[in-house]
């Protein structure tokens, strides 16, 4: 059986990648700036403090960083607080997980209070004993930073862990890094085919995880 699991949030846990896959856009929409045609695909690997920064030079923005990381939130925040639920099933897996004692964490790439906020809604807040962001981590998930400093808290065996991601450049980053990585399916990934090569396991419905727990349990 593993010990430790470390999760992303969106995509992943939650069901909202709608918000973040335009959201540097909606957010230069909001402040009367016209943003151009690739700002998506130039962001889309981009952690909350890197997006923040990139905009920041890329539209001459007279703001401080930190002052366009928290517009990028509030644009957000709405969405947190009473739209975004969890993805159809997530709770049968931490309840198999919380059950056999499996230790759990939240590695992600928004922001701390966004995060407290949704997992206290949706009533998850026990399964996660810490949220790891890249904003106070110092890094996106291009680097495994994150992952390395979850793991270090958790104390578990590597080869006992398992990183759970829905975004390929995380799973690349994860995998390079001689993690054992499940993937969650997401429709906002572009590229399921190389996911579903790249990964260990795949999690197509979180309804159906028979066979899931089948291979965790014998880890």
């Amino acid at each position: 059986m593993i010990e430790g699991a470390i999760f992303d949030l969106d995509g992943t846990l939650l069901d909202s990648m709608m918000i973040w896959d335009n959201i540097a856009e909606n957010y230069l929409k909001s402040i009367g700036l016209s943003p151009t045609a690739e700002l998506r695909i130039k962001v889309n690997n981009m952690s909350l403090l890197q997006a923040a920064e990139f905009v920041q030079k890329e539209y001459s923005l007279p703001l401080s960083v930190s002052e366009i990381t928290d517009g990028i939130n509030k644009t957000a925040e709405h969405y947190y607080r009473e739209v975004v639920e969890l993805k159809p099933g997530v709770l049968n897996l931490l309840d198999h997980l919380f059950d056999n004692n499996v230790k759990m964490c939240i590695a992600t790439a928004s922001d701390k209070y966004l995060v407290e906020m949704v997992l206290e809604r949706c009533g998850i807040t026990k399964y996660f004993s810490k949220i790891f962001t890249c904003t106070q981590e110092g890094g996106g998930k291009n680097e495994p930073y994150i992952y390395r400093k979850a793991l270090e808290f958790l104390k578990t065996p590597k080869d006992k862990t398992i990183i759970f991601e829905d975004a390929l450049y995380a799973i690349k980053t994860a995998k390079n890094d001689d993690f054992f990585v499940a993937a969650i399916y997401d429709e906002y990934e572009k590229d399921p085919q190389e996911v579903e090569k790249i990964s260990d396991i795949v999690i197509s419905d979180y309804n159906d995880l028979d066979g899931f727990f089948k291979i965790i349990d014998k880890m």
